[in-house]
């Protein structure tokens, strides 16, 4: 595949690959932010529930924390499929 800006990005082509990138990389910077947001919580949640409550709820409080992590790390790699997809890889 050609690399934009050659001389096979001219007209609906062109037009078709900057629109899908802007909104790609738009859209999984949105992701990721959400992703972070949302994965930061879970892990403050979680050691905010460890610290409160000590042995008694540390399985509760890493558990909150795996789940945040996770979800930081499905957003992120959703948002890389979404950019890729924009950059018409």
């Amino acid at each position: 595949m050609a690399p934009i800006g050659s001389d096979n990005d001219k007209g609906a082509t062109g037009a078709a690959k900057f629109v899908t990138s802007t909104v790609g990389n738009t859209v999984g910077g949105l992701g990721r932010t959400v992703g972070g947001v949302v994965g930061a919580g879970g892990r403050g949640l979680g050691q905010t529930i460890t610290s409160a409550t000590g042995s008694a709820g540390k399985p509760v409080g890493e558990a909150l924390e795996s789940v945040g992590n996770g979800v930081e790390n499905g957003a992120h790699n959703v948002s890389k499929g979404v950019e890729d997809a924009g950059k018409w890889k």
